[in-house]
This record gives structure tokens, sequence and C-alpha cells, in this order.
């Protein structure tokens, strides 16, 4: 009979998935194809194929695809890749439309915590789908709706760090503490799908489980004691049944049962400390050890008295447990798996006919457990006795807490039964039980952790397959504290990390240094990290420091090409030729099509003086990304070396129309307006640059040259006082300040700045040529001579002005200062 058509398209998908989390795009295009052909009219097979399409960077096809259903908004998850797709193709009117048709759809929680490594969310959630849509709005020029869209995606899910980086980049004031903090949703989302997402398994098995749900940690030992812990049955289950199975047998009416697990239960401590004990299981274990349950009918109703440390009256039922195991060492595992079970219920029910049962079989049983322990005769292959020593091995231990009332201890000498000691503490092992309990009952801590170390090398294997069960158990207990406080420390974190990007957006470049260097060391060293404080020093000119970071981004990850056009910038300010040209090799190399890439290659052309070359890769590398606002603005700074001003003016504008919060562009445009002689026009360019970066002396500076172009001396010397607040070490900066004081006439002032200008550029001719100036209108005309001589011998170039300066000693002139024109 043929399956129908939904079955057939269920396993489809299943395949489709498949091939999706593992990476084989085309394998997943091409059942998508069959899918599509299965089921023409479902919303969900376009979505799949459109979503290979994608994944594979056809964006066209996944646009074509999924327009049908996701334009009209009826499948969310269509809807969302297909605004996607128009985010890419630059469609972002159709994006917005979709995802606004949607919006009913839209999931209100979170989806955060059904991430993992088993399950998925099935929909993108409404924090997902809200960043999306800012980033169409924000495309589309509507900043007022991006900005509204990014602070929702935020609200819901402060880890969509995407949007936070989109609202710092757009220049909107955030503040850090109120966007990475704890919410209610979001605990409530992540505490839900934590426990009903990736641990619904475990979860579902613990609820079989009578003892083990209850959130105390008291009921968790017991718990794990309940389902894991006997110590006579060293070999925990392997499946899930046996852990539901030893669980309802200890969780039943058995009285027998609950005393020994009451008597068990006092030796909590001793069983968790030890990673063998805390696995085993009290299931099935009470149809073993042959040999010693002859000694002990009468025993089992004296198991209360162990309640009172002695271990003599509980011994003997205890002993009796261990039966079932010795059969079991020597079979398969589903024949294991079946006795258990039968003999568990058996063992819960009457607890007489276990016995009797037990004894009935136990010449069968001996003969399997001597067989089983496959380990024992390598230890002890001189002595062909096992089935002796097993029982003595038993009957010893119980000498070693009641010195009478066993023959068997003294049977053979004091070295066999040393050598069978390693398989009494055998914890994986079932014949072990008997002197495991002995042990835990009597409160005997130190020989449990000195047989702890007994483990046979053979039964290696056997330990290390049992170590999974006790964390399972533990991570099906819900524990909501725990994700708080894991959530707290991410977000604490992510304050740092959104502190420090806000900071170096609004260019307040000390304070972003502040907030990532107090990040943990480990974070400090990663390529992220690295790139942001290298730029922060960049912004303040401090190109040397600057390059130290690079450099060691550079060493850390080779490959990364984001921030590259930044480091080109900063060699080329330091006039580092050959590392530059190796640098730029090196990324056309490693990416021909990036535009990194052609900007490092254009910097070194650029540096080498070869400006129509520099262009040209410049060019290149707008071509490659049209909204690489960079690459438009070294285009300008070429075209200026070139004296071509309209060409820098429409480069520095197509920057700004690539990214309006481009502040070098502006400050482009305003040198360009300088050199032409329209300063009002410089003016308003240099000052819509330092509104958006308000920390950049050289903005300021360049202001305060406006003004002083225009006669304008005393704003411009607050502009100068500015920047050389902002900048103390730039010379540049503090000579300007210096030339508008002499032309203010405040004498004091200027020598001041002069003298600090002194030791900061001490062989530069325009300083000490400003120092002769100023002596001269102190009338100090041998300092004045001294300073004109040293200006003379550094630039004799300006030999002609200085010596009329010096000629002019004896006149009474006004303030001139051609030389710095």
């Amino acid at each position: 009979m043929a399956p129908t058509s939904s079955a057939v398209a269920g396993q489809l998908r299943q395949i489709i998935y498949y091939h999706l989390d593992n990476i084989s795009y085309e394998n997943a295009l091409f059942f998508a194809e069959r899918l599509a052909a299965n089921e023409p009219r479902s919303s969900e097979s376009p979505y799949l194929l459109a979503l290979c399409h994608f994944r594979l960077g056809d964006y066209q096809s996944a646009y074509e695809i999924s327009k049908a259903v996701g334009y009209r908004g009826t499948n969310i998850s269509c809807a969302y890749l297909f605004a996607q797709c128009c985010l890419v193709l630059e469609q972002y009117k159709d994006g917005i439309v979709a995802l606004e048709k949607a919006k009913g759809l839209w999931p209100r929680k979170p989806s955060l915590g059904k991430h993992n490594a088993t399950s998925r969310a099935q929909h993108p959630d409404a924090a997902s789908i809200a960043c999306l849509l800012g980033k169409l709005y924000r495309s589309y020029d509507d900043k007022k709706k991006a900005i509204a869209n990014f602070e929702e995606a935020l609200k819901l899910n402060p880890f969509i760090w995407d949007a936070f980086t989109a609202l710092c980049d757009m220049g909107v004031t955030v503040r850090t503490t109120n966007i990475f903090k704890l919410n209610d949703a979001l605990v409530e989302s992540m505490g839900f799908d934590h426990h009903n997402g990736g641990l619904s398994e475990q979860k579902d098995s613990s609820t079989a489980n009578p003892i083990e749900p209850q959130p105390k940690k008291t009921s968790v030992r017991s718990a794990i004691f309940d389902t894991t812990a006997d110590p006579f049955d060293s070999q925990k289950p392997t499946s899930g049944n046996d852990v539901l199975l030893g669980a309802n047998m200890l969780g039943g009416q058995n009285d027998f049962m609950s005393k020994i697990n009451a008597a068990r239960s006092k030796s909590a401590n001793t069983t968790i400390e030890s990673g063998f004990e805390s696995m085993e299981t009290p299931t099935a274990n009470y149809n073993d050890s042959n040999v010693p349950r002859i000694n002990y009918p009468p025993e089992p109703p004296q198991a209360p008295a162990r309640k009172t440390r002695n271990t003599q009256p509980v011994e003997p039922s205890i002993g009796e447990m261990p039966s079932k195991m010795g059969y079991r060492a020597g079979t398969k595992r589903t024949q294991r798996l079946q006795d258990r079970s039968q003999d568990d219920t058996l063992s819960e029910s009457n607890p007489a006919l276990l016995r009797t049962s037990a004894s009935a079989v136990s010449g069968v049983e001996r003969k399997r457990t001597v067989s089983g322990h496959l380990v024992q005769p390598r230890q002890q292959s001189e002595e062909p006795g096992a089935p002796q020593r097993r029982s003595a091995r038993i009957n010893m231990f119980r000498g070693t807490n009641v010195k009478g009332n066993s023959a068997a201890s003294t049977i053979g000498p004091s070295r066999e039964l040393k050598k069978a000691r390693p398989a009494v503490s055998r914890i994986v092992r079932p014949n072990s039980s008997g002197s495991n309990v002995g042990r835990a009952v009597s409160g005997n801590r130190k020989p449990l952790e000195e047989n702890g170390m007994d483990v046979d090398q053979a039964e290696a294997p056997r330990v290390k397959e049992i170590q999974h069960q006790p964390p399972i158990m533990k991570a099906a207990e819900p524990d909501p504290v725990k994700v708080e406080e894991t959530l707290k420390f991410l977000l604490e974190l992510l304050k740092k990390f959104g502190s420090g990007y806000f900071a170096l957006s609004q260019y307040r470049c000390a304070e972003a240094l502040s907030f990532y260097t107090s990040l943990p060391r480990a974070h400090q060293d990663t390529p992220w990290v690295l790139s942001q404080m290298g730029r922060a020093f960049y912004e303040q000119a401090a190109y040397a420091d600057a390059e130290k970071y690079y450099r060691r981004l550079r060493i850390l990850a080779r490959t990364r090409l984001e921030d590259m056009e930044v480091y080109s910038t900063i060699l080329w300010f330091l006039k580092r030729e050959t590392d530059l040209s190796f640098l730029a090799h090196e990324l056309v190399e490693l990416s021909w099509h990036s535009p990194q890439a052609w900007c490092a290659f254009g910097n070194a052309w650029s540096l080498a003086r070869d400006h129509e070359q520099a262009l040209r890769c410049f060019k290149r590398a707008t071509q490659l990304n049209p909204k690489f606002a960079y690459a438009f603005t070294l285009q300008g700074h070429e075209h200026v070396a070139n004296e071509e001003y309209e060409k820098a003016l429409t480069a520095y504008r197509q920057a700004i129309a690539a990214d309006r919060r481009h502040y070098n562009a502006y400050y482009g445009i305003g040198r360009v307006y300088e050199r032409l002689g329209n300063y009002d026009k410089a003016y308003i360019h240099f000052h819509s640059a330092s509104i958006i970066n308000p920390t950049n002396a050289v903005l300021i500076c360049c202001i305060g040259n406006v003004l002083e172009k225009q006669h304008q001396i005393v704003q411009a010397l607050q502009f100068f006082t500015k920047a050389t607040e902002l900048a103390p070490h730039a010379a540049q900066t503090r000579y300007k300040k210096a030339r508008a004081l002499l032309a203010l006439n405040q004498l004091d002032d200027a020598q001041k700045e002069l003298e600090i200008l002194k030791t900061l550029a001490p062989d530069e001719a325009t300083v000490h040529f400003l120092l002769g100036k100023l002596y001269k209108m102190l009338n100090d005309k041998g300092s004045a001579v001294r300073h004109f001589t040293i200006a003379l011998n550094l630039d004799p170039k300006a030999s002609q002005q200085i010596k009329e300066a010096i000629e002019s000693l004896e006149d009474d002139d006004s303030f001139d200062d051609s030389m710095m024109a």
C-alpha cells in the first residue's frame, strides 16, 4: 500500500532539516524541491525551498519563491525570510510591508531558551522580527520607526547585540544599565524553555519517579540514592527503563525495602562523594549472593536496627539482595533488563518469595556469577577457587563488623583475603554489594575511600559507562536560581561591552578604554575588543598605541578584514610604508573582493604619493560595497591632494549619503571650502563634524582656524583653548593658541604656552620664530635675536622672512606672522 502524502511530506521535512543542520545545502535544496512538488499548496514548502536558496547565497531566488506567501504575511517564518531577502536586495519597502502584515502572528514570548543542541524554536520570535524590521526601517531612512523597533527588540531580549549596536551607530543616546538588565519575561522564558526544551527527555524520565521532582537539596540526594546509588548494585542500569524500575520499586509500599532505604539514607554524604556509588541503583539486586545467603535466613526482620548504626542485623537481608546481579554480570544486556524487571517486581511484592527463588536458583546463578567475573581470574589466576573467595569476600566484610558469626571470613590465608578486597570494593560488580553496605551502614568512611581506589583495570570501561547518569538526573530538576544567576552574569558582562561600545560611538574614547580594560583578561584578548581599543586610540590620534593593538589583532586573527582600513590609515600616519604595503598585499591575497583590502592598497599608493593609483583602489572599494563610507572619504582626500576640489566634494557627499554620522566626510568638505576661501561654509561643515565627534581636537582646531581667518580672534582662542584641553600634547594646537594669545597681546599666557611648546617641539622653526616675536614685544632684544637665529638655522628656506624680522627689531611695528601663514 502506498504511503499517504502527509507521511511522505513529514519524512521529506526531516531529511531537509537534517541536511540544513549538517550544512549540506545542496542536498537540502534537492529535497526541498521534492517537498514543494509533493505539497504545492502548503505554506511551509516554499519556506523551506526559499531557506535553502538563502543559505546558498541565492537571494534573488529566495526572494521570488518566498514572495507569494511571505508578502501576504500568512506565514510568519516565510514572511521573516522574505524580509531578510528584501534587506539584502535593498527592497526595503516590500520587507516592511510583509512583516507589518504578519504582526498578528508574531510570537510574544522570547524563544531564547528553546535553542540548544537538540531542539529549535519553530518560528522566529518577536525580538528577532522587531530587530529585522528596525534594520529595514533604518535602511529605508525612517529613523524614528527604526529606533522604536530596535528598542522593542532589546526590551524583549537584551541579548540581541546588533539592535544595540545599531542604536549606537545611529547616534541614539542609550542607557546600558536599563537595557542589559534582567526582566521577568526573560527569566520566565529561559526557565520554561530550559526545562521543556533541551531537558524535556530528562524531565519526562524524572516525572515517572515519585521521589525525584522535589526541588530541595535533600530530596535530590534521596532521589539519587533511590534511583542510582544502591551499594549493592554497582552496575547502574544503562537504560531509562531501568532507572524508572528502580525508582518505582523503592517508591512502593514494601516495608522491607522502606527500612533498607531509610538506613541507606544515612550514608548519603559518602555515596555522593564517591563518583561510583552515586551511580549505583537499588534495582534487581535482591536475588544474588547464593553462598552467603545460606548463613543469613533469620536476619531480615532485624533491618530496622541499622538506624542505631548496628550493621549485623541489616546485613543478612542486604546480603540476600545481590543475587540477581551475579546473574546479570554473565548475560547480555537485554536478558539482564528482563530478569531485572521480573525480580524487582517479586522483591517488591514479597521478600520471602525473593529469598526462596534466590535459593532455588543458587546453583545456576553461582556458575553464571563466576563466569561473569572475567577480571577476577586475571588478578588471581594462581588461585582457582573463585567461588570460595566470593563467599569469603562477603562473609569477610561481615566479619569486620561482627567478629564472630563468620567462618568463611577465615577461609584461606590473609593474602587471599587481601586479594579478594578489590573484588569486594568493585563498585560496578554485582557481588561487591555486601561489602559496600557493610561500610555504609557502619559509617566507616575510610574503608569506603580505600576501596574506591581498588577498582580493577579491566572493570574501568564499565565504570566510565555509568558516569553520565547523575548529571542527567540532577539536570532534570528545575533550577531557576542558577538560570537567573547565569543571566545576571552575562548581562553584567554585556553591560561592560555595551558601555564601551556606546562610549566609543559617542567618541568618548578615554571612557570607552576604561570599560574595555575592566573586562576579564580573556575577553580583552579577543579580536573584537582589540579592534575597539585600537580604534579608540586612533580617534585620539594616538597612532603608535593604536598600532600596537592592531598588530596584536593581526597575530590573533590573521584572516580578519573588519577595521583593516583603519589599521592601514594608522600605518599611513606613522609613515610605515613597508608595513602598509605588506598589509595591503596580505589582505588582497586573502580576499580580492573585500573593500577593506582595496582601501589598504589605496593607502599604500597614497603614501608612495601615487594619487592616481590610490584613487583607482578606492573606487574599486566603493564598487564592491557602495555603502562603504570611508572609501568615499579616502577618495575625497586624494582628490584634494590633486587639487580636484569638485570631485572631492562629490566623493565626500557620497560618503555622507552612505553614513550620516561619518564625521570625516564633513571635515573633508569643510577643508575644501576653507581652501576655496568660503569660510562660512567651511565653518558650518566643521561644526557639523564636531557635533558628531565633540572630543576631536583637530575638528575644534579647524573651527578656530576659520574664525581666526575671519578675524574673530577672541572666539578662535576659545576653540584653541578647548582643543589644547582635549589634546595637551598636540603641538600644532598649542602653537595656534599661543599665536592667538600673541595677537590679543596676552603676552604672559603666550609665553607659558610657548615654553611648553618648546619642550614638545624643540626643533620646530616656527616655534622659535614665534618666541622671537614674543621677546621682541617684551623688548627683550637679546632673547629675540637668539630665537630668530635658531629658527634660521632650523629652516634656511625662510631666511628672508627671519632676516626681515631681525632687522625690524628697532621698529615699533604691529604683530606680523607672515612665516606661519
